[in-house]
């Protein structure tokens, strides 16, 4: 991995941390490519159960763009693989969490809207500031499938911030922690994901999706056939097996 971005394994749990504090994070080629990457060794990994993402330092989670470099390229529509979109460019199966750690602001709010879940520190902030500097988002919109389409017209049309407070009353965070303790909370939730069955895990996951993609009555159809191997595994036998014996279940993932 570059230097601008890291990955390290705590336990089950891989975290990937954009290493640009100086430049509160922002999105420069070498962070897009290192993100990118970081995804790729992810996905291969098979003892990596939950991702988090996360930024160094205390400002920014990831403040967006880098308009510097913007400003340079001339830059007008951004490709379809510019930065790692969860679900659009890049598939992820597994688990993602965004520790938000200060700001998230345009493609930081894009990285922290695309994981599966969200823990946020009490100085964390959220913008779609795109309205704010001429420039487009059209990677919000599931926004208005997160939120009430009357917030998501708030937040994209005034492009002003939000705090983790209100986005907690949102249902765009999961959590709001003090900050010293966002890492311990947000290791502690992917553990208790990494500690279920893989196979319900994964179905889980693929489950929550239908309703944005599908009809009612086809989404209960896909959900047959999505968990219908899950039933059928070792760990669907297992884990009844465990409780009745009083003993935690050993997942072997088939």
């Amino acid at each position: 991995m570059s230097e601008a971005v890291l990955y390290e394994m705590r336990g089950p749990v891989a975290w990937v941390t954009i290493n640009r504090p100086e430049a509160r994070n922002a999105l420069s080629r070498q962070v897009r490519e290192g993100l990118f990457e970081a995804v790729h060794r992810f996905n291969a990994d098979v003892d990596a159960k939950v991702l988090v993402l996360t930024g160094s330092g205390e400002r920014a989670f990831c403040a967006g763009g880098d308009l510097k470099e913007m400003a340079d390229s001339s830059l007008t529509v951004p490709p379809i693989d510019f930065v790692p979109q969860f679900g659009r460019n890049i598939e992820i199966e597994k688990p993602t969490i965004a520790a938000v750690n200060g700001v998230a602001y345009a493609g930081g709010f894009m990285l922290a809207q695309n994981c599966d879940l969200c823990v946020a520190a009490e100085n964390a902030r959220f913008a779609v500031t795109e309205a704010k500097v001429g420039r487009g988002s059209p990677w919000a919109a599931p926004l208005s499938w997160l939120v009430a389409p009357r917030v998501a017209m708030e937040i994209l049309l005034t492009g002003d911030p939000i705090e983790a407070a209100r986005a907690y009353q949102l249902g765009l965070v999961n959590k709001v922690v003090p900050l010293g303790q966002l890492a311990s909370a947000t290791q502690e939730l992917a553990m208790r994901i990494a500690e279920n069955a893989p196979l319900s895990v994964l179905a889980a996951k693929r489950t929550v999706r239908l309703m944005s993609e599908a009809a009612l009555t086809d989404a209960f159809v896909q959900a047959e056939r999505i968990w219908e191997p899950v039933y059928l595994s070792e760990d669907a036998q297992e884990g009844p097996a465990a409780f009745r014996d009083k003993r935690p279940p050993v997942w072997k993932g088939r």
